[in-house]
């Protein structure tokens, strides 16, 4: 009886259920949670990436790089593959290009063919000639070659600007002399600076990828799935010289710039801010009172520069440049090296809690570099370790101080040791004031043991350091 009422109450239970799942979908009333209703992930209706069409366009266009030079040319095993055998005091090398334009121009880094008396160019059709260098550019690693060859296939550059962490991207290149490969990945991150290079006004502000890119692929190409070229691929992160999970590539906005510079002029037209900029850390917005976590911090600004004469100083911070958002030193750089001497670019920066606007008149490189040597005195103290100038009259106003020498740089010594940062100013040094570095070259010459250095960071901020300089 018990089990028969059960049954019974049951069935009306569930006639009631199906009643009432029936009247909510036909009235369009929301339903409860069910994995009946849950929508299919977007994975089941897009099909998946195609990079047929990318490869095909790309592949005609990316050239295999040989050069043959002295012994003692550079060998970026990190980069392109060097032979193992020397023949007759001569090192063969290889390396990719990228041709960007029928006529025969080819794109590809400057660590390739750097002191390479002979460059050879083969081609996707297998057809093989001599290169010659059209000018190159060390501080972004990038070089401009030319064949003599018409009606070639070429990549149209892309807008490395509107790459997103996770797109996708192919590398195309000549890895271990296996010709024409193609490797998938995303894009890891943007604006990395890794100081691979050396150059005085280097540009490092790299794609970062995940697609498989080993010796050989330098100078390949970073293209997108519509087959755009939007990077050259130039450096591995690797501690055994193979691909070990990242790769990097010069933007294509960068890239392009370059190859035009050079084609018109020889030679890179390079506009300079001239600052020099520090990534803004924790401690530095403390110091500067900034409402801002992002951004570039103005160490130092150079005598006679652009940024001098828009009235930019030390302690400032960027955040924009021509209405794009700046969180990096690299993207500062980025930025500037895409402009020519003569060009306006509006910069945005804050000031303690102020935000300020202002139009700067960027300078070409070799004023910047004059203007530097002679307006800026800077000079090593290797005593100390540190690079160091008088502080402008300007800076005596603000910080409330005669004289002084301004650290700009500290490398691996005393003041290190001590924890000085870049930015302080050096006022007396075993209480002796100083001014020049003359002066600090003199007081340090005849000093043995410890010493006290004195100064100050901003006005009212002293600071006071116990050095060793046995």
């Amino acid at each position: 009886m018990r089990t028969l009422l059960g049954n019974v109450v049951v069935a009306v239970v569930a006639s009631l259920t199906t009643w009432w799942i029936i009247r909510k979908k036909d009235t369009g009333s929301p339903l409860p949670p069910s994995p009946a209703y849950i929508q299919p992930a977007k994975w089941d209706i897009h099909p998946p990436v195609d990079f047929t069409v990318a490869a095909q366009i790309a592949m005609p266009a990316v050239v295999h790089i040989r050069t043959r030079g002295n012994a003692d040319m550079p060998a970026f095993h990190r980069f392109f593959l060097p032979d193992e055998e020397e023949d007759g005091g001569f090192i063969q090398g290889t390396g990719s290009g990228v041709i960007i334009r029928p006529e025969g121009y080819i794109v590809t880094c400057n660590h390739v063919i750097e002191n390479a008396s002979q460059i050879q160019v083969t081609l996707y059709d297998n057809r093989s000639f001599r290169a010659s260098v059209v000018g190159t550019d060390p501080s972004t690693d990038l070089a401009l070659l030319k064949i003599e060859a018409e009606g070639l296939p070429y990549i149209e550059f892309g807008d490395s600007d509107q790459l997103r962490v996770g797109d996708w991207v192919l590398a195309v290149g000549n890895p271990f002399n296996l010709t024409s490969t193609v490797t998938a990945g995303i894009v890891s991150a943007k604006g990395r600076t890794l100081g691979l290079l050396k150059e005085k006004f280097r540009v490092e502000s790299f794609i970062q990828t995940d697609a498989a890119v080993n010796p050989g692929n330098s100078g390949g190409a970073l293209v997108n799935i519509e087959g755009k070229l939007v990077g050259i691929n130039t450096a591995i992160a690797s501690m055994t010289g193979t691909f070990a999970g990242y790769s990097f590539a010069v933007p294509a906005n960068i890239a392009k710039k370059v190859v035009e510079d050079l084609r018109q002029y020889g030679k890179v037209q390079r506009a300079l801010l001239g600052v020099m900029i520090e990534p803004l850390t924790p401690e530095k917005q403390k110091e500067v009172e900034i409402p801002v976590s992002q951004g570039a911090y103005i160490a130092d600004v150079y005598g006679g520069s652009a940024a001098e004469e828009a009235g930019l100083r030390s302690g400032d911070v960027i955040v924009e440049i021509e209405g794009k958002p700046i969180h990096s030193p690299a993207e500062l750089t980025e930025i500037i090296a895409r402009h020519r001497p003569g060009d306006r670019v509006r910069v945005v920066y804050y000031r303690g809690q102020e935000r300020r606007e202002v139009t700067v008149r960027l300078k070409g490189r070799s004023s910047e570099e004059t203007e530097e040597s002679t307006a800026s005195g800077h000079s090593y103290l290797k005593q100390l370790g540190a690079q160091v100038r008088p502080i402008t009259a300007a800076e005596k106003k603000e910080l409330g101080v005669a004289h002084g020498l301004k650290v700009i740089e500290v490398r691996p010594g005393p003041l290190q040791e001590a924890g000085v940062r870049p930015g302080f100013v050096i006022t007396h040094i075993d209480r002796r004031p100083v001014s020049t570095p003359q002066e600090a070259e003199e007081v340090l010459n005849g000093i043995e043991g410890g010493l006290l250095i004195e100064g100050l960071y901003r006005k009212g901020e002293k600071a006071y350091y116990a050095i060793s300089t046995e």
